[in-house]
């Protein structure tokens, strides 16, 4: 079997004309037409790496740390492939896998490529960037003048980026292409071909914007995380600016699916294609993700599925899944069993319906956030009383946040912790979380944290919270069973007044 993984960063499910999005995507909509269209598909842990974590150990991370680096413990798919025969190639301009938080992830693979150029990457060098200029270029909330500045280095990079071709997006399925051209006539091997796309800024080139949204301010395509204030014309440009951005991606995932129809790819070749979270585009009067409650936009996100022998043409599956089952997945279409600790299911019996379930409920969440679950009809927000006075600590080997160390500070009260069956046997530190830790949310603490209880059949833009004893207590009851299955820490069930 070969296998083609693509994963673009912040594609909203909603953008999909396959889930009746209002953008044209028909490249996306043509792989729908060969795939299994999976219409109850869920995130995990959030943001960016921990779901990767997820999505590499078959496992939830956000009850026990932040972001960070795959532990020395953790199962991964692309590990085990390498170990078992399979050859896996990572592609990818997520620079994120290049800090401190992500620097473990891209070795589990035979071999990658990095993109250079996204967001904030340090990659273009420039001593004394033309701050004034940027200053006239950019809308005053996503200007930055200091040194460090995440934005200002954005605005650096994109100085390189002149024409289609510079953009990391096109570059990566360049190498894509070359991968599986060079590899055409071997079996056995995985590509994983991810892109930081349509993930903010949503930069594209000249001509994927078709909106007028009668704004004439400077450039204005990277939202801050935070509630909405904008005019609305600025919500209009944020807006045709992502838009702009999935239509670059799916153009580029047109390439690649005319390399599949040029060779006849599609009868020896599987391909799944998610995301790792969605994005707020102003609903619920918010922007982006991780500091607000995690509604739908955020959580409920795509996932396609082409199987050269178990998939059939515009095929629907409305089983409940999460991203931890693609790890059992991937192995499963190379002939490999994931390990005791994986609690993610295999997704190809749905596809050939020898199973018509793989799970009940689905957890997901973010670090020191609410605990958030769904049973496929509802979702159900459960927050702290306390946000800040409930005891929550993080437990692990790789002690690194996403662009640092963990600090003296933070390290100096750590102990050894070996209460967990999935270690290994290896014990983990055990730190109190700190408030001032350099974790996601970065941009303001957690907000508007009420527990809630949403019907999605009646209300599915969850706008009205539900008043329904009965089926809370059934969700806290599944949230418990999940829990326990993950290894929970003990505190939490405290936290979260679950005992």
């Amino acid at each position: 079997m070969k296998t083609i993984f693509l994963l673009f960063d912040s594609l909203n499910r909603t953008a999909l004309g396959a889930y009746g999005g209002q953008i044209p995507t028909p490249n996306f909509d043509r792989l729908a037409a060969r795939s299994a269209v999976f219409d109850a598909h869920y995130a995990g842990s959030l943001p960016c790496m921990p779901a990767r974590r997820d999505m590499q150990t078959g496992r939830l991370n956000f009850l026990h740390r932040s972001w960070g680096p795959l532990e020395p413990f953790d199962d991964s798919f692309a590990g085990q492939m390498k170990a078992g025969g399979t050859y896996s190639h990572l592609v990818s301009d997520h620079y994120h896998y290049f800090e401190d938080g992500g620097a473990t992830y891209h070795t589990r693979y035979n071999s990658w490529d990095f993109i250079r150029g996204q967001e904030s990457d340090p990659w273009t060098a420039m001593v004394q960037p033309p701050i004034e200029r940027f200053r006239n270029q950019y809308h005053p909330l996503q200007f930055e003048d200091h040194r460090n500045g995440h934005r200002l280095q954005g605005m650096i990079n994109r100085t390189r980026i002149a024409g289609k071709a510079d953009f990391p997006v096109v570059k990566c399925v360049d190498a894509a292409l070359d991968f599986m051209r060079q590899n055409a006539n071997a079996d056995s091997w995985l590509l994983q071909m991810e892109t930081f796309d349509p993930h903010e800024p949503f930069h594209a080139p000249e001509g994927y914007r078709t909106e007028d949204t009668g704004y004439e301010g400077p450039v204005l395509d990277w939202p801050r995380y935070k509630t909405v204030d904008e005019t609305p014309e600025e919500v209009r440009e944020l807006r045709a600016n992502y838009a702009a951005l999935v239509r670059l991606c799916d153009d580029q995932l047109g390439r690649i699916l005319d390399e599949l129809d040029a060779t006849d790819g599609w009868q020896d070749t599987a391909l799944v294609m998610t995301t790792d979270h969605g994005f707020l585009l102003s609903e619920h009067d918010w922007w982006a993700k991780n500091r607000m409650p995690f509604y739908n936009e955020v959580a409920h996100i795509p996932l396609m599925i082409h199987h050269p022998q178990l998939t059939r043409p515009g095929q629907r599956v409305g089983a409940l899944t999460q991203t931890i089952d693609l790890m059992p997945t991937l192995l499963d279409l190379h002939g490999e069993a994931p390990g005791p600790h994986v609690r993610g299911r295999s997704l190809l019996p749905l596809l050939d319906g020898s199973a018509e379930t793989v799970r009940e409920i689905a957890l997901y969440g973010i670090f020191g956030g609410a605990i958030n679950a769904t049973d496929g009809r509802h979702t159900y927000f459960r927050y702290p009383a306390d946000m800040e006075g409930a005891p929550l600590f993080e437990y692990t080997l790789m002690p690194a946040h996403n662009r640092s160390l963990f600090t003296v500070e933070e390290l100096a009260p750590a102990t050894l912790h070996r209460g967990f069956d999935f270690t290994r046997g290896a014990p983990v530190l055990r730190m109190p979380a700190r408030a001032d830790a350099k974790r996601s949310p970065r941009q303001g603490g957690f907000a508007d944290a009420r527990t809630v209880l949403y019907d999605l059949t009646a209300d599915p833009q969850q706008l009205s919270p539900l008043e329904a004893p009965d089926i809370e207590a059934l969700m806290i009851s599944a949230i418990r069973t999940e829990m326990a299955a993950h290894e929970a820490p003990t505190e939490l069930y405290d936290r979260f007044d679950l005992n």
